[in-house]
């Protein structure tokens, strides 16, 4: 695979950017229209080449303002509107989302570094839980309930009003689909702030959202950093909800900044995820399983695969095919359709892969194969870092307790269920997790003993907006897709109505 030449990334991100959004450049986009911050300049570069692509200021106080302005008046519409009209409007939002679904692909994969033949696919997928939400729409309705009195006692879903959304660098697109459809269909109005290293994709949903039909400023889209413009919007008052994607770290900091005003929140942060492969698996299955849970997205995903725990009867086997098996996968640039993986997203998150695999194998790991920048990418400036496998993993280690995310992997033996069991339990993690045997009752044995929000069974990282999806511990709580994201994004009001004539009274009137 040759090297990766010079890129040129910004003139087509630029490109994209105007074709898709009206004008070439990063900025807030409140109300409908482009809004440019006030603060530090944040720069941008091409993880493929470690080139700058593009700087723009910090979002402040008067974009923070505008934007949870624009959306209390749009909320009101938008709530104004039948549900028919809401579901027909998020119908047209997928159907835009497919039209674009090509050029969002590419300024994807572009601005965030993403391999293409990924995002190809998923752009289609923000279309679908559109789609889906606009089924939903004229679905969500109260109950009846039989109160022992003379009263009618009915329930409303109705929205918070405005929720803010706070969404990371590693699949942009996605979670931002992820987030607002649900959040729009109970009918609340969007303040979204993307992560400032990947804010393009999140900038082009929200205007597409607009020329579907929904009213301007019903998603409005924050350019700025997590500490400044997303702790500003947080503690806005006109905040009812918070929506946090991303470190368990910060997700904790935002839950804190969240209850000092009462606001509630809905977190899904990281994961530790354990991929547990018995001796009766059929392993030819279990190791591209095992690889593309894993390496699929350069291991940048909450759901990863990071934890091997494999039988020992078949570990030495095992870790011998999967380490030749791993050290194949092509790595390569964003736009290359032969790359199996992509470079990591940002300077920062490479040196902290670096960091974390030094310090396993200071800890006693056996380094199987990858552990640096892949040999024929060694002299780019891209953050390219090799598909890792690390046998000998221990409890206690870090790399078997915190995230890494990235392409590394750690394998340990062990010996019976019970074990295994207690090895996926031992994080303050529970995300996702797999088990992979053809003993159909180990199987579902396994799967409910496991602690987590999502579990696969000989198969890992299937996903669809029609499933809820979250976490337990320090992997966050609320579910963000299925019918419980409507619950989530959801208030119930609780509403009671006299039919008695002539009603109980405590206290007494006569009318004079």
């Amino acid at each position: 695979m040759p090297q990766i030449p010079p890129s040129n990334a910004a003139p087509r991100i630029a490109e994209l950017m105007r074709e898709l959004l009206g004008f070439p450049h990063v900025a807030s986009l409140v109300a409908g229209e482009a809004m440019a911050g006030d603060g530090a300049a944040i720069q941008l570069h091409d993880p493929a080449t470690g080139e700058k692509t593009e700087s723009y200021a910090d979002a402040g106080p008067a974009v923070i303002a505008a934007a949870h302005e624009a959306a209390a008046r749009a909320q009101a519409e938008w709530w104004g509107k039948t549900a028919s009209e809401r579901g027909r409007i998020l119908w047209n939002v997928a159907r835009l989302v497919r039209e674009k679904a090509p050029l969002l692909a590419e300024l994807e994969a572009l601005s965030a570094g993403r391999l293409i033949r990924d995002i190809a696919g998923e752009a289609v997928r923000i279309a679908e839980m559109f789609e889906y939400y606009a089924g939903w729409a004229d679905k969500l309705h109260g109950e009846v309930i039989p109160v022992p009195t003379s009263h009618l006692n009915y329930t409303r879903p109705e929205p918070y009003g405005t929720v803010v959304q706070i969404t990371p660098w590693n699949a942009p697109l996605f979670t931002c689909g992820w987030q607002v459809a649900p959040a729009i269909c109970a009918g609340n109005a969007v303040v979204i702030k993307p992560s400032e290293l990947s804010p393009h994709s999140t900038l082009v949903v929200a205007r597409l959202v607009e020329l579907a039909g929904a009213p301007k400023g019903l998603v409005n889209v924050i350019a700025g950093a997590g500490p400044t413009a997303g702790q500003g919007a947080i503690e806005h008052p006109g905040t009812r909800l918070v929506v946090f994607v991303g470190s368990a770290l910060a997700g904790a900091r935002i839950a804190g900044a969240a209850a000092r005003n009462l606001v509630p929140c809905i977190l899904e942060l990281g994961g530790k995820s354990a991929n547990i492969i018995f001796d009766d698996a059929d392993i030819h299955r279990a190791i591209p399983g095992a690889q593309a849970a894993i390496f699929g997205g350069a291991g940048q995903s909450c759901v990863a695969g990071s934890r091997i725990l494999v039988h020992r009867a078949i570990h030495e086997r095992f870790v011998d095919l999967y380490g030749r098996a791993t050290a194949t996968i092509p790595v390569g640039a964003p736009m290359d359709r032969a790359a199996l993986m992509g470079p990591i997203n940002n300077l920062r998150q490479y040196e902290k892969i670096q960091g974390m695999v030094r310090t396993a194998l200071e800890q006693g790991g056996r380094l199987v194969t990858g552990g640096a920048k892949p040999a024929h990418l060694a002299d780019s400036d891209g953050y390219f870092y090799a598909p890792t496998v690390i046998d000998g993993i221990r409890p206690g280690m870090e790399i078997a307790t915190e995230e890494v995310f990235g392409p590394v992997v750690g394998v340990t033996a062990f010996d019976s269920e019970e074990e295994a069991v207690a090895l996926a339990n031992a994080t303050p993690y529970g995300l996702a997790g797999a088990v992979w045997t053809q003993d159909v009752g180990r199987a579902h044995r396994v799967a409910a003993r496991v602690r987590a929000g999502t579990f696969w069974i000989n198969s890992y990282k299937t996903i669809n907006v029609m499933s809820p999806f979250g976490g337990f511990g320090k992997s966050g709580y609320g579910r963000s897709s299925g019918r419980e994201a409507l619950a989530a994004y959801s208030v119930t009001k609780s509403v009671w109505v006299e039919t008695s004539q002539t009603p109980t009274m405590t206290f007494s009137y006569s009318p004079e």
